[in-house]
């Protein structure tokens, strides 16, 4: 996915990001290993296209384990 398509499919969902805010975080997590990119060109234009690697994926599952934990405590009953 390229960072523009990102950034519309956050605003479908209600969160607005700029660019600006958007491109170093995905830089830091392809810096951590996170995501792989590469350009790819379409004519004279090129797009960088980021991909989750194996490595992103184990800590996207960690975050998601943590999250589901958090919201458990907090809507506990009692």
């Amino acid at each position: 996915m390229y960072g523009l398509a990102m950034i519309e499919e956050l605003g479908r969902h209600g969160y607005k990001m700029s660019p600006g805010t958007l491109y170093p975080i995905l830089h830091g997590l392809e810096k951590k290993g996170y995501l792989k990119s590469v350009v790819e060109r379409s004519g004279r234009s090129g797009r960088r296209v980021y991909r989750i690697t194996a490595s992103g994926r184990r800590a996207l599952k960690g975050a998601k384990h943590k999250v589901r934990e958090l919201f458990g405590e907090l809507f506990e009953e009692g």
